[in-house]
């Protein structure tokens, strides 16, 4: 009877096979956690009208994106656990907010290499860093571009309500689609007030002004 058994051949392979895995999961989770806090910083930028600064921040960004992605190839399981998903819609979140703020088109899940549910997610959330603008404009007496700043917002919540897919496909965007429709809603409120206040204010000319 021969003293080896068959485990003495099968069980180094499995062992080989959890320490790439378990390699690739840490290497993707360290990125996934670096493009998190970078596009966070890039929001940052954007609002303090650091844009040349933002889309370099993004650029790095959109490294790390590819660093994350390729070190999970061949391990799908870990791909989908959840980690990935969040930094990818961060990022679109990201790059959604730097190219509407600075009067660009929207960018494609197709160009930001993101996933459809990470995507619609990154969007919608998004629309909250909008809100912020309208809303830091406003204090400052500036109503040029908020306008312009709702409709994109507007336009976003419109194809958002049309995806009407469970949310173990969307990644939970039903809840984050109603959240959306609260904070236009509370924008467009906020701005209809502030235009109306301006325009009294002009129509009662410099008495109103000073009484």
């Amino acid at each position: 009877m021969s003293d080896t058994s068959p485990l003495d051949e099968i069980m180094p392979r499995i062992i080989q096979h959890f320490t790439e895995k378990n390699a690739a999961r840490e290497q993707a989770l360290s990125a996934s956690r670096t493009l998190i806090r970078m596009s966070a910083n890039s929001i940052r930028a954007v609002h303090r009208g650091e844009l040349a600064k933002a889309a370099e921040v993004l650029a790095e960004a959109r490294r790390l994106r590819d660093d994350a992605v390729a070190a999970l190839a061949g391990h799908g399981d870990i791909y989908h656990a959840g980690f990935l998903h969040d930094a990818q819609k961060e990022f679109a979140e990201a790059s959604t907010t730097l190219a509407l703020l600075s009067g660009r088109p929207i960018p494609s899940p197709e160009e930001l290499g993101v996933e459809y549910p990470a995507y619609l997610n990154g969007i919608a959330e998004a629309v909250g860093e909008m809100r912020r603008m309208v809303l830091d404009r406003l204090r400052r007496g500036e109503y040029d571009g908020c306008e312009a700043i709702l409709d994109a917002m507007d336009d976003i919540y419109s194809v958002l309500v049309t995806v009407d897919f469970p949310d173990a496909m969307t990644g939970g965007l039903r809840r984050t689609t109603d959240q959306t429709r609260g904070i236009l809603e509370k924008t467009r409120g906020d701005l209809t007030m502030a235009i109306l206040q301006r325009d009294a204010m002009a129509a009662l000319g410099p008495r109103g002004a000073g009484a």
